[in-house]
């Protein structure tokens, strides 16, 4: 079996340490290092010494979605495996919808764990069972939703991710540099586009969305 030179992105040190301890022991596998954001993970990327990462989706300055999308298109020959406590279906076909090679949850077990690399490494795709039946069984809900959330300017994501931390209006307009008024603006193109009646319902967006924890 051919070596894998594997990346790991996480930003929860226990998990990490424990991942590593459990990959180093695997003969076909070489841990090269470890990121705590995507930042740091494409900056290692870029030295050219992985053909595999595995990421988690949360995580600071560039979260484990826009990774994936950048690396999709710069490094299209590294192996991407999701591991996350996320297991919503919106997130699973935005994701699938990238072109991710897998995608576990973080209480799969460690055989499963090795399994989806171990066949990802061969070409294939891997994702647990449960995901891939609820991405089938909700494509029609989901094909809607992904389309709302790719309409969204940067501007538009960034006020919504506010939003859900439960930044108020001022505050917001604070961090971005931007008028009470533009705030409100945008939140009220959220509400539409977004077809949601108030700010829970703009929360629970970002929540499925994988845009916040």
């Amino acid at each position: 079996m051919n070596r894998i030179n594997l990346l790991i992105a996480d930003d929860h040190t226990m998990f990490l340490q424990g991942i590593i301890s459990l990959l180093e022991q695997e003969p076909n596998i070489t841990v090269v290092d470890k990121a705590v954001n995507g930042i740091e993970a494409l900056e290692i990327i870029k030295r050219g010494t992985v053909d595999f990462i595995i990421l988690d989706i949360s995580m600071p300055e560039m979260d484990g979605i826009e990774l994936s999308k950048i690396l999709k298109k710069q490094h299209p020959d590294v192996k991407i495996l999701i591991v996350s406590t996320h297991s919503n279906v919106m997130i699973v076909s935005r994701l699938i919808r990238i072109g991710v090679n897998g995608y576990l949850l973080k209480n799969a077990a460690k055989e499963e764990l090795l399994k989806a690399i171990n066949t990802i490494a061969q070409g294939e795709n891997y994702f647990a069972e449960e995901l891939e039946e609820k991405h089938l069984m909700n494509s029609s809900r989901i094909e809607k939703q992904v389309s709302n959330l790719t309409e969204l300017s940067s501007r538009e994501k960034e006020i919504l991710v506010l939003i859900a931390q439960e930044y108020n209006t001022a505050e917001i307009a604070e961090k971005t540099f931007i008028s009470l008024n533009t705030v409100n603006t945008h939140r009220r193109n959220l509400l539409s586009k977004l077809n949601a009646k108030n700010t829970a319902g703009l929360v629970k967006y970002a929540v499925e969305n994988g845009l916040v924890d």
